[in-house]
């Protein structure tokens, strides 16, 4: 599956909190390479502890022997009390911070120094509170304070990506492009449609239309997991290629890729083909408006069907047959029936030897010889004696 990393890191707001005593945490989004999303609190102090652990490690990079060669970006000290006013104004200072940090090279970004300190904690899920003191007071960021980075003051380094093809944009709230066209990737989502921003303009656009500057392969996209994870169709489609599934709402299907251009590859018995993700919810999730107006937008175009799409690499995208996807997943539907045929084996011979067990027949008690008639007279009274003679 490959090593752990960071894709994204989004400042949520802040939280003040009141047990052991009154204090600010900062809430962060932390999207995984897994494509998982997690959030996390962390005091400032923790933060500043870690940037300085951080310089530590790469002294070159935090330009402690040489200011020019700095890419580690810079961060205030906590100031001796931390009030509110404080906490509010750093956030564009910690936003600017974050993008920077999951945006240098991969030896700093992808450290096992900045995994950890992300890694969900156990008081990120349950934080320690006290039922007589009152509940935490959440202070959010503005949504376009967290979508344009524009409105953060302070340079943004994002991840560049090149156009493959001319697009053009379907809604007020796509952006069109033009093949060649260099664009600055702010938010990749699952759905397939990623948050860009071209000199003055901001807007999504299909993911499929984009290529990594450094190559023609995604590094972020993970392996296949044919053991499958099971998610519910929330919307129904109707296949458009012949690799493509078409599925009902409520269907229940197991998504063995994920994919970065947002059509997954998912297993409907022992069926595979692609299927919009914006379609689908993790079995067990609850629902939320957000992911509902998600489902009324429509499906990004897939790559197989852009025309004229030109690459300025000479080795194409690698990608993995539906052949491959299908053999790949009978062997381990196989493998995992022959696990459980076995099992079956084995628990249905413990319980006929239990059941043997239970019903042999137990030794029956040795029946005494007759007694003779002389042992009988000598034994028996006087009385029964004269009855007997």
């Amino acid at each position: 599956m490959g090593d752990v990393f960071i894709r994204h890191i989004e400042l949520l707001g802040y939280e003040k909190r009141f047990f052991p005593s009154q204090h600010y945490v900062y809430m962060f989004l932390v999207k995984w390479n897994d494509l998982s999303e997690k959030v996390v609190y962390r005091r400032f102090t923790e933060i500043y502890e870690f940037h300085k652990a951080l310089k530590e490690m790469f002294p070159i990079e935090s330009g402690d022997i040489n200011m020019e060669n700095r890419i580690i970006p810079h961060l205030p000290a906590p100031k001796w009390f931390d009030g509110q006013r404080s906490t509010q104004n750093r956030q564009g200072t910690l936003a600017e911070y974050c993008y920077t940090l999951v945006n240098l090279p991969h030896k700093i970004s992808r450290c096992l120094h900045v995994v950890n300190f992300f890694k969900v904690r156990h008081d990120d899920m349950n934080p320690v509170t006290d039922s007589q003191i009152k509940k935490p007071e959440v202070f959010l960021l503005p949504k376009d304070a967290k979508k344009n980075p524009a409105d953060i003051t302070g340079p943004i380094v994002l991840q560049t990506y090149r156009a493959i093809a001319s697009y053009e944009k379907s809604s007020t709230s796509e952006m069109a492009l033009k093949a060649g066209d260099m664009v600055d990737v702010v938010e990749k989502g699952e759905s397939g449609w990623w948050f860009c921003q071209l000199k003055n303009k901001r807007g999504w656009v299909p993911a499929a239309y984009l290529e990594p500057m450094d190559g023609p392969d995604e590094s972020e996209e993970q392996e296949p997991n044919y053991a499958g994870e099971q998610y519910i169709v929330q919307k129904s489609y109707a296949a458009v290629e012949e690799d493509e599934l078409t599925l009902k709402e409520g269907d229940t299907i197991e998504v063995i890729h994920k994919l970065l251009d947002g059509w997954w590859v998912i297993r409907k018995d022992e069926t595979t083909g692609y299927y919009p993700s914006m379609y689908l919810q993790k079995a067990g999730e609850a629902n939320t408006s957000m992911k509902s107006e998600l489902r009324n937008r429509s499906a990004p175009p897939r790559r197989s069907t852009i025309r004229n799409a030109k690459s300025i690499h000479k080795q194409s995208r690698k990608q993995i047959s539906q052949e491959t996807y299908r053999r790949n997943s009978k062997k381990y539907i196989q493998s995992r029936r022959n696990m459980k045929e076995n099992f079956q084996k084995k628990a249905n011979v413990i319980i006929e030897k239990n059941e043997l067990e239970e019903n042999k027949a137990k030794a029956q008690p040795a029946v005494p010889p007759r007694p003779s008639k002389d042992l009988i007279l000598n034994s028996c009274t006087e009385s029964t004696r004269r009855k007997i003679l």
